[in-house]
């Protein structure tokens, strides 16, 4: 019952965004801003940056809001565009560089259980922004490669290896870290 009253009462504020009401984008902001801020500092160190990022992404969701065609949840199609919003943010800032390299080695990394989320992130923070982008759409966005490749202007190979870079080095990161927790 409770599904049916959510999904009812989130068609009723699309529809009002729809109608451009001021009230309903309060509302969807209120409501959605804490998590796509959180998706865009994902990708965005600054956190002044990653709050405008967020703005001009609400923007868009505003304005193309009678692209949202329901196929979908809405807040996945709002996490989208923050997704695409922030790596805009840092192509035109130029700040990170999209380069074909292939020279990346392949490591085995064993899986590891993070147990601190703000340690992983300030670990995910020291990593170059394009080892940091390709980690966060494949790991934490389940994007695939060949879309990562697409939306980056990348091979396919060089998202992996990419990828399989930014893991191992956040496992060096954890390993040292883990030595010094422990005294070693």
């Amino acid at each position: 019952m409770k599904v049916i009253q959510l999904h009812k009462k989130e068609q009723h504020l699309i529809a009002r965004l729809q109608l451009q009401k001021r009230e309903a984008q309060q509302e969807a902001f209120t409501l959605y801003a804490p998590k796509m801020l959180s998706v865009c500092r994902q990708y965005i160190k600054d956190l002044q940056n990653a709050e405008e990022t967020m703005l001009n992404g609400f923007l868009k969701v505003f304005t193309k809001i009678n692209n949202f065609q329901s196929k979908g949840s809405f807040e996945g199609w709002i996490r989208r565009i923050m997704i695409n919003e922030s790596i805009s943010f840092l192509r035109i800032k130029k700040r990170m560089v999209f380069v074909e390299n292939d020279t990346y080695f392949e490591v085995p990394i064993d899986e590891t259980n993070y147990e601190d989320i703000s340690e992983l992130q300030q670990m995910i923070d020291h990593l170059r922004e394009d080892l940091r982008v390709v980690f966060n759409l494949f790991a934490i966005e389940g994007y695939k490669h060949h879309d990562i490749a697409e939306a980056l202007n990348i091979t396919e190979n060089t998202s992996k290896l990419r990828y399989r870079k930014a893991k191992q080095l956040l496992q060096e990161q954890y390993t040292k870290l883990q030595n010094l927790s422990y005294g070693k």
